[in-house]
């Protein structure tokens, strides 16, 4: 199989990517700077070729389009996109103090562009390729009792709405499209407090994702395979 991750520098992204690599498939890993991918170019080092490294920053067009001509002119197809890039804010946004430019940074990040990611390399996809928006229980309107985490809460919940929009979309053409929560993981967004450690998200996530079927796009799903009320 050939996966593009994006945020794969760190965090779930790099653990995506050892995963994959460790079972013998084939990564295209995406990464905003240059200067942060020492992890990745070790890996790089030990498996070669089954290894491609793109620098993307998803939120620029212009990174976005020199990404995807980058991979179209050494690659025919793409079965696995997993969206995983994503930011938090750097304050605990709470009502009564909300700043307009954090929410849209969050937005534009977290929600708007995977949704353009996905859209960009849609000439790639195929017949059951499978398109993973890594989202998060935080993101579920049922779900939520918190009073912080505004920005990120609601970009979630927009990238999940996203994901089912272009479930209906590619429905026609046998591509599978979900959103997934990872779980509370041990990472830098998700703090050390975590319960989860990264390996078993991940193991967790591929397993589901090996699963999917046409009949799953369009549901929420957690790294153990429980679907999630929206």
């Amino acid at each position: 199989m050939r996966i593009l991750i994006t945020g794969a520098n760190r965090g779930l992204g790099l653990e995506f990517v050892r995963q994959y690599l460790n079972r013998g498939e084939e990564v295209i890993a995406t990464f905003r700077k240059q200067n942060n991918i020492l992890e990745l170019e070790k890996l790089k080092n030990r498996f070669g070729y089954a290894l491609t490294l793109i620098p993307m920053d998803i939120s620029s067009s212009e990174s976005r389009n020199k990404a995807f001509l980058a991979m179209k002119s050494k690659f025919s197809h793409l079965d696995i996109l997993i969206n995983n890039a994503g930011m938090v804010s750097n304050r605990e946004l709470k009502f009564g103090d909300l700043a307009k430019d954090d929410i849209i940074e969050v937005f534009k990040v977290n929600s708007i562009s995977a949704v353009l990611v996905a859209e960009q390399f849609n000439q790639l996809f195929k017949k059951n390729s499978k398109i993973i928006n890594i989202s998060s229980g935080m993101g579920s309107i049922s779900m939520r009792e918190n009073i912080s985490n505004y920005s990120y809460c609601a970009s979630k919940a927009a990238l999940n709405m996203f994901t089912k929009l272009m479930s209906n979309a590619l429905q026609e053409r046998g591509i599978i499209v979900i959103p997934m929560h990872p779980g509370w993981v041990k990472t830098r967004m998700g703090t050390q407090s975590a319960p989860i450690e990264q390996k078993d998200s991940i193991s967790g996530m591929i397993g589901v994702i090996d699963s999917l079927t046409l009949k799953e796009s369009g549901k929420f799903f957690d790294w153990q395979g429980n679907e999630l009320p929206w």
